[in-house]
């Protein structure tokens, strides 16, 4: 049972008004409304950098039923979470459940996001919200609790990636190999992969001028946002382009290389964000399922002679991976880290590991 229920509203731009019931911290808040389809995942999903100004609405009607891990880490990174705090906005689900049960649990959802003050909503029909925002596309919203006064704001106008990205370089010491990786927004997984691997990762804020550290390797990191925000990330990746170091763009990273390769990228209806995401690999039969979350794409018909589209997605056909014809510079919209989601497609870390000279 859920006791002293609290109402509250969603309210989007387009008019439309959603009611259901607080839980979580009671705050008014703003952001760009989007849903994500996948299943499981709610600890990595609502710590993933790359929900930065967004109210999240999940699909799958029961939420919390398996509680929030501790504060455990490993290489300094925290174990169960994709960053160091939730990321999203606000959180929208069907029902929300107040008892919890897992052998990993330390507490529950609600008392979670009472932590970090973001708020959230159950009882509305999450197949409606999500069916209009398919037709129209993702809107601007705000979750209200009293008729507070707030202006919707849409998130994508400011520079996101730096408002989640590190101020300093850190360094997370493994093997005598090194990988520069560029934070636009990354998942811890993405570096635990690589510190699973054995090589050391040089974590540099976005903006960071990095062209000359000596490394092995570089990665553009997921984010949130418009690439084309990232103007800095992109002069010092097309910079060090010419050094013909191995370069391996994730999500974001991938429309910040094209952008420096000379192509073009552009704002999807509704982004893709789910764990069941079909990408088939060009030229072969071969369909992968990826998790995947963003909301820009990269224009394939704008990309070089030099380059070439890698994957696609088979639902709607968008860009899902670019790569260089003769140098070792790949890019893949989806994520191999996975972390919520399925690892299928992992293998290309050590696809790019052995393009390392």
């Amino acid at each position: 049972m859920h006791s002293e229920k609290r109402y509250t509203k969603l309210v989007l731009e387009d008019g439309s008004v959603f009611q259901g019931y607080a839980f979580g911290y009671n705050k008014a808040v703003n952001g760009e409304v989007v849903f994500n389809t996948g299943m499981v995942g709610y600890p990595e999903s609502l710590t993933d950098p790359s929900y930065r100004g967004q109210i999240l609405v999940l699909t799958y009607p029961l939420i919390g039923n398996y509680g929030i891990p501790d504060y455990e880490k490993e290489d300094n990174l925290l174990k169960y979470f994709e960053s160091e705090k939730i990321q999203v906005q606000g959180l929208i689900i069907t029902d929300y459940s107040e008892n919890y049960s897992h052998w990993n649990a330390k507490k529950s959802l609600s008392d979670w996001m009472k932590e970090y003050k973001i708020p959230g909503m159950y009882g509305i029909d999450t197949r409606e919200l999500t069916k209009k925002l398919r037709k129209k596309g993702s809107l601007l919203g705000k979750i209200l609790y009293d008729n507070e006064k707030i202006h919707f704001e849409d998130p994508n106008k400011r520079n996101l990636v730096a408002e989640v990205s590190i101020d300093k370089p850190v360094v997370y010491k493994k093997g005598k190999k090194s990988i520069l990786l560029i934070d636009c927004g990354t998942k811890n997984n993405i570096i635990r992969a690589f510190l699973k691997r054995n090589f050391t990762v040089i974590r540099v804020p976005w903006n960071y001028d990095f062209l000359d550290n000596k490394v092995d390797g570089i990665i553009i990191s997921n984010g949130p946002g418009d690439p084309k925000n990232c103007h800095e990330t992109i002069e010092n990746v097309k910079k060090s382009m010419s050094k013909n170091i191995p370069i391996l763009g994730i999500c974001l990273g991938s429309q910040i290389l094209a952008l420096a390769g000379g192509a073009k990228t552009y704002k999807l209806k509704f982004g893709h964000r789910s764990h069941n995401q079909p990408c088939i690999e060009v030229g072969t039969n071969r369909c992968y399922i990826t998790s995947q979350n963003h909301g820009y794409a990269v224009d394939a018909d704008t990309l070089p002679e030099d380059w070439r589209e890698w994957f696609y997605n088979n639902n709607d056909e968008t860009n899902e991976g670019i790569k260089h014809f003769s140098k070792p510079f790949f890019g893949t919209q989806f994520h191999p880290e996975a972390s919520p989601g399925p690892d299928d497609t992992e293998f290309l870390f050590d696809l790019f590991i052995r393009s390392m000279k």
